[in-house]
């Protein structure tokens, strides 16, 4: 059979020194902090920035979120995900066989004495999550789409609020996050959409920040990493190959090559790893959102932690977002969670009419252990990466490719890489 020709790189191109694969959150600001400490960058993905996971998030940078999503142990959330009728969780029988192994593994390093370790590692990195936005915000010119006051967790009984109270005042203690609690009044003063006496109380986490466009916030990070002189190509990234010069991929241009190269594929870095010979422990938790008309919108950002679907006011409309799907990443879709969510909002506020044609899927990048992969690949000389953030990756972006690039520039670190490296799967 003949083979197809290989295009030599683009002639117009700048020979970059370190190729990103993947335009989400992740890689945007991998190339931004890259190039802020002068190396050239090519950023390749077969879509626009922000147009995969990056777009479909609540929209929240959590301040808050200083310890990552346990396995559930309790008796009643396990009968209801065993049965499949909880809203935060949902499994397709179809992936279990393949997933069972690294859902044991996930659930044996969300035991206290692992989690608390994990724990520390993780809210290192979200300490920084606002500071390390919020230049890029500025340069961006983004500030439009950035509200400053706070995230809140609405609870339905008092029982469920006062021990998500006790649970605040430790994360305060330690981590010095703040907060403020509303009783069902305050919160009907401050949220007159919600139907009165559907919620018993929220707790407000105010030093977070919300997005009312999370997609566009990545394109906006990917204009100024372009208006400082970074390229932005499409491309394959499942064609990364080693090559004379170091790597190379395949982009609608040619061959693009670089001695370096950085993988934030996000969910997608899985299908790759397989290529390359590394068996990372990487899963998929699925999410869905639909955007929907309310009359009247909510102020900020609103977990029904009762729940667990968020409520979010967009651009485009109010936004509810799904918890977690166990399905393959490639599974039809099937949105019966976020039929559960819509009929356990509309309990709460009227959503109004639905605005999206159809609801949008999206894949979250988990790693067993709850900590992303940042760092370099010992058994692939030049190769870096940048991902399984989980949850996080919209919050976690800027500082995850802040210390990447200083890993990768031989500079100091802005907290110790040690946790994250790509070596403690022995990769």
């Amino acid at each position: 059979m003949t083979q197809p020709p290989i295009h030599m790189q683009p002639s117009n191109l700048t020979p970059p020194q370190v190729v990103v694969l993947g335009a989400g959150m992740l890689g945007v600001c991998t190339a931004l902090h890259l190039q802020a400490r002068g190396v050239q960058v090519a950023l390749i993905d077969r879509r626009g920035p922000g147009e995969e996971t990056s777009h479909g998030n609540a929209g929240v940078i959590q301040q808050e979120a200083v310890s990552p999503y346990a396995f559930p142990f309790d008796a009643a959330t396990l009968l209801a995900t065993a049965l499949r009728r909880g809203v935060d969780i949902h499994w397709q029988a179809a992936a279990m066989p393949r997933l069972l192994p690294y859902l044991l593994r996930y659930a044996w390093h969300s035991l206290p004495r692992h989690h608390a370790a994990i724990t520390l590692a993780y809210s290192r990195l979200v300490a920084h999550a606002t500071a390390e936005h919020q230049p890029l915000i500025e340069a961006a010119g983004a500030q439009h789409l950035v509200t400053r006051r706070g995230f809140r967790f609405g609870y339905r009984t008092l029982q469920a609020l006062d021990k998500a109270l006790a649970n605040a005042h430790r994360v305060h203690a330690t981590h010095g996050v703040p907060f403020e609690v509303a009783d069902a009044a305050a919160l009907s003063q401050a949220e007159p959409a919600l139907r009165p006496g559907t919620l018993a109380g929220a707790l407000h986490f105010t030093s977070s920040w919300s997005v009312s466009d999370p997609g566009g916030l990545v394109a906006l990070y990917a204009k100024l990493f372009e208006q400082r002189g970074g390229t932005v190509l499409q491309g394959d990234a499942l064609t990364l190959e080693a090559h004379a010069s170091g790597w190379r991929v395949r982009t609608h241009g040619g061959w693009v090559g670089a001695p370096q190269a950085v993988v934030a594929l996000g969910p997608w870095s899985g299908n790759l790893m397989q290529r390359l010979g590394c068996a990372l422990p990487l899963f998929v938790k699925r999410g869905y959102h639909q955007h929907h008309a309310a009359p009247q919108g909510l102020a900020l950002p609103l977990l029904d932690a009762e729940r667990g679907y968020v409520l979010a006011p967009m651009r485009k409309g109010l936004r509810l977002t799904t918890g977690a799907e166990l399905a393959r990443l490639d599974s039809p879709t099937n949105p019966v969670q976020l039929g559960r969510a819509q009929a356990c909002a509309r309990e709460l506020l009227d959503l109004g009419p639905e605005v999206d044609s159809e609801p949008w899927l999206g894949n979250r990048p988990c790693m067993v252990d709850m900590l992303p992969v940042m760092g370099p690949v010992a058994r692939h000389p030049g190769l870096w990466f940048n991902f399984g953030h989980g949850h996080q990756g919209f919050t976690l972006g800027p500082v995850s490719g802040r210390l990447l690039a200083e890993q990768l520039t031989g500079r100091p670190t802005v907290v110790d890489p040690a946790p994250y490296r790509p070596a403690r799967f022995g990769v």
